[in-house]
């Protein structure tokens, strides 16, 4: 079979300016816990110094092991771009907590097995958090749900249930994930085994488990294990779900972002056409400006080089939404 070029694969296992404005120390950065009946969700709260309530931003991370910082065990060295954005949002005096996914880094206890998760799991955990820090005194009601990629889709279907002012889309995928993995599968693998995925897909999609034999090279995606998983994530899409939501709205979309592109964000924008969409030029999925967005090494650096700050772009348009999660809050 065809070697598969890694970096397409980023999204599926996972998934400007040169620089961000210098930063102000934070104030407090602590360890914050979401009990759960499988176990405990591990986060990160990063709290300015203010001596009133302060207006607070969930921050979802991407998909595959992708940690509450924003990097993940399959790529060398790290991008901190959850991490930077944190900070960047504490330097303003908003608060914002960043964990990491049941199954992931410190919350790995946390999923039984991997037959047993679900998409729907993930979205619920966004929801308790949400419910959390909605309680939490130490925050305003101008609580705003920030989901990066594959946290995107999630954050979306949890700000439908809680008490949320307003959701930013960070790199969000606006068409359902198994026309997504179809798109980037199509130049990556040969037409018998593209002709094969598809079938696979097909089934899934129809909510059944593929019973027939996956082979080499395929299993990675489609094991028995991770199907169910499949199956409750490829009946969501993106484009309707973000159009279901009554709080204000932003897109924030980077134009050298090789795995979710400008017709995602165009398809989250017809779905909800309020939203703001905030284009950024040069910016790659993990909000590091490419200063050359032909070149697949030059964008893919980004994702390793913490020195690295994330586009101010970024920073601005999540601030602004927590400022229109003020006026409304």
């Amino acid at each position: 079979m065809q070697k598969i070029d890694r970096f397409k694969f980023l999204a599926l296992t996972g998934g400007a300016a040169a620089c961000a404005l210098p930063l102000r120390a934070l104030a407090a950065e602590s360890n914050l816990t979401l009990q759960t009946a499988t176990g405990a969700i591990f986060g990160t709260l990063s709290l300015p110094a203010r001596a009133k309530a302060v207006p607070i931003v969930l921050l979802i991370a991407g998909s595959g092991p992708t940690d509450h910082d924003g990097n993940s065990v399959m790529l060398p060295g790290k991008n901190d771009s959850l991490k930077q954005l944190a900070a960047a949002l504490a330097s303003r005096g908003i608060a914002s907590l960043r964990y990491d996914k049941r199954g992931i880094a410190a919350s790995a206890a946390a999923m039984t097995a991997e037959k047993d998760l679900r998409f729907d799991t993930l979205v619920d955990d966004a929801a308790a958090w949400v419910a959390l820090l909605a309680r939490d005194p130490r925050f305003s009601r101008a609580l705003v749900v920030a989901g990066h990629s594959e946290g995107s889709l999630i954050g979306m279907i949890a700000a439908q249930r809680g008490s949320v002012a307003a959701f930013v889309s960070l790199e969000g995928a606006g068409r359902p994930a198994d026309t997504i993995l179809h798109a980037q599968l199509r130049p990556a693998l040969p037409p018998e085994f593209l002709t094969k995925a598809d079938a696979i897909m097909a089934q899934l999609k129809a909510g059944n488990l593929y019973t027939g034999a996956v082979p080499a090279g395929l299993d990675t995606l489609f094991r028995p294990s991770v199907q169910p998983y499949l199956i409750s994530w490829f009946k969501y899409d993106p484009a309707v779900e973000i159009g279901k939501l009554r709080i204000p709205v932003t897109i924030v979309q980077g134009t050298a972002d090789v795995q979710v592109t400008m017709t995602d964000a165009e398809a989250l924008k017809r779905g909800a056409p309020s939203a703001r969409l905030v284009v950024v030029p040069g910016m790659n999925h993990v909000f590091k400006y490419a200063p050359d967005v032909s070149s697949q090494a030059a964008i893919l650096a980004g994702y390793s080089d913490p020195k690295l700050q994330d586009a101010p772009q970024v920073i601005d348009a999540v601030a602004s939404a927590v400022s229109f999660g003020v006026l409304i809050g």
